[in-house]
């Protein structure tokens, strides 16, 4: 899946961005929001920004919805892949 990067503006929330998006909150740390929905903050990974905009993660992203459900997967040059 092709994501698209959402950089949220001060007075906005990672709550805000759209299944599939990524980007740079006001306070310069990163979110995300997997392609299955789930919203995870991104500050124990490294994050390489390209000159078209997109990212890529490292390592692979792990969102945990706390009931035994999870997303595990890449985010590579703005394109999201699952394990």
């Amino acid at each position: 899946m092709k994501g698209v990067r959402h950089d949220l503006p001060a007075g906005t929330g990672y709550h805000e961005l759209a299944v599939g998006e990524y980007g740079k909150a006001a306070d310069g740390k990163f979110y995300c929001r997997t392609p299955d929905g789930r919203i995870g903050g991104l500050a124990n990974h490294t994050i390489t920004e390209h000159e078209d905009g997109t990212i890529t993660v490292s390592p692979s992203i792990l969102v945990d919805s706390g009931n035994g459900e999870r997303w595990h997967g890449f985010l590579e040059r703005g394109v999201w892949r699952a394990c």
